[in-house]
């Protein structure tokens, strides 16, 4: 299957370099440093998505905090005469959940990067086929009418 793989629509206003916050964890510095570049590249970061990508490396230095303390202590514990589930093991689960959705968030998934972007120079609503364009009255989306 062969498609044209859409434009990814560039921000004017867009961050190109920011330095990790100093309350970071060590791993989750790491993880900015990994992606800052390839998000200043794109020039798709703005202001308002910095706490996405705060969250996104505090969600990845948490999968691989948990992942040193379960090689060391493993993914399940003895507990009298039952096993248990290590409790890193559940903290590591929603951590990559967490991550998976922030990346896709910030376009850092394959399927992500394929999407359309959303445009903000979209044609107004009197070219819009679909539009009520002041029929009965109204006159903008869910507003209702205008007097």
């Amino acid at each position: 299957m062969r498609g044209v793989k859409p434009e990814m629509k560039t921000d004017p206003e867009a961050i190109t370099d920011l330095d990790p916050p100093g309350w970071l964890s060590g791993d989750a510095k790491d993880e900015w440093v990994r992606v800052m570049p390839i998000l200043s590249k794109r020039r798709i970061l703005t202001a308002a998505d910095v706490g996405s990508l705060e969250n996104f490396c505090v969600a990845m230095g948490q999968v691989r905090e948990m992942e040193r303390v379960l090689q060391e202590k493993g993914a399940v514990y003895q507990a009298g005469d039952m096993l248990k589930r290590n409790p890193a093991a559940s903290i590591q689960a929603d951590a990559m959940n967490r991550a998976r959705l922030l990346a896709a968030e910030l376009g850092l998934t394959p399927v992500s990067r394929s999407r359309p972007a959303i445009r903000d120079d979209a044609a107004p609503e009197e070219d819009d086929p679909l539009s009520l364009g002041g029929l009965f009255g109204w006159q903008g989306g869910l507003g209702g009418a205008v007097q």
